[in-house]
């Protein structure tokens, strides 16, 4: 980023992202005092998650200002998705070596414009200088008693996709070097994944556990798996894959990848068999849930165990 003269702290925070009217009757204060204030409506649970994403870990240098103020609220936003939250607020730290007004412009129109879509009101946060660092803090309501959880799949559910697999993964090679015919779809996934939030809404008291794709299905689903003491079998044939995807694995062989691929930010949850009718038609069957741990795929009829673990920070 190139250095602008010279916006302070508090300037930057009321020229980019100060908005004055808020989206969500729970906001009583936001920007401009101390904390912020929230009423929580009767009846409801306040759910609460927190993502950073530092450059040259969690994305290239470089990369669109936009795109990434799209992306960063995004992750969070599908985290609240995945427990059957509405979002309300969202609170920001935006760490960065220098003030770049073209890049702020930009960074908050992508952070903004998504904020909008989904009436979610940015009420606070911290900006300070540093390596390019952003956090975010996410806020939701979800009716008390039925936050979907991971640790609440039963042997007999079905498990389903919100939506396409291994899209984003594709993405990430498309920036990489790979050479795609039809790059735009897997890269607009990569770069501008939407959060589930409509079908996360539409899950509470339908689903027994959900988790959101951040690190691949099979590490996520290995999440559920895990704290709910279960095991799983999916099914190869029945995995939703775009057109792009199976091309690249027709190439490539790489069959692996949509398993193991990030930043598909799909909802993955289980539901009883006789909920399965109440399940978003946009939604696809793809395995089991079974007593016996571990997590297997029935490829072509022939079962196989996968031992796959979701990226891990310091590991």
């Amino acid at each position: 980023m190139s250095k602008d003269a010279c916006l302070s702290e508090f300037a930057v925070i009321q020229r980019f992202f100060t908005r004055q009217t808020a989206a969500n009757s729970s906001t009583r204060l936001g920007i401009g005092d101390d904390c912020a204030l929230l009423a929580i409506p009767d009846g409801y649970e306040l759910a609460v998650t927190t993502d950073t994403m530092v450059e040259n870990v969690h994305f290239f240098a470089g990369t669109d200002p936009g795109q990434l103020g799209h992306k960063l609220l995004a992750v969070n936003l599908s985290d609240l998705a995945s427990m059957g939250a509405k979002p309300v607020s969202v609170t920001l730290a935006l760490t960065m070596p220098s003030v770049d007004e073209n890049w702020l412009t930009a960074f908050a129109h992508g952070f903004l414009t998504l904020a909008e879509r989904f009436s979610v009101d940015l009420i606070g946060g911290d900006t300070t200088s540093g390596a390019l660092t952003l956090t975010v803090q996410a806020l939701g309501f979800v009716p008390r008693g039925q936050a979907l959880l991971r640790s609440t799949a039963r042997p007999g559910d079905f498990i389903y996709l919100s939506g396409n697999l291994g899209d984003a993964g594709l993405g990430l090679k498309i920036t990489q070097g790979y050479n795609c015919a039809d790059p735009d779809a897997a890269l607009a996934r990569f770069n501008g994944p939407l959060p589930r939030i409509e079908t996360g809404l539409a899950l509470c008291g339908v689903a027994n556990a959900c988790i959101d794709l951040s690190d691949g299905l099979a590490g996520d689903l290995g999440h559920i798996l895990e704290q709910s003491g279960v095991g799983a079998c999916i099914d190869w044939g029945a995995l939703p894959l775009s057109d792009a995807v199976l091309a690249y694995i027709e190439a490539t062989g790489d069959w692996f990848m949509p398993l193991v691929a990030g930043d598909d930010y799909e909802l993955c949850f289980t539901v009883s068999p006789e909920n399965a009718a109440r399940v978003p038609a946009t939604c696809r069957n793809i395995g089991v849930i079974e007593a016996a741990s571990g997590l297997r795929l029935n490829k072509s009829g022939t079962i196989q165990l996968l031992k796959v673990k979701g990226y891990e920070h310091f590991s």
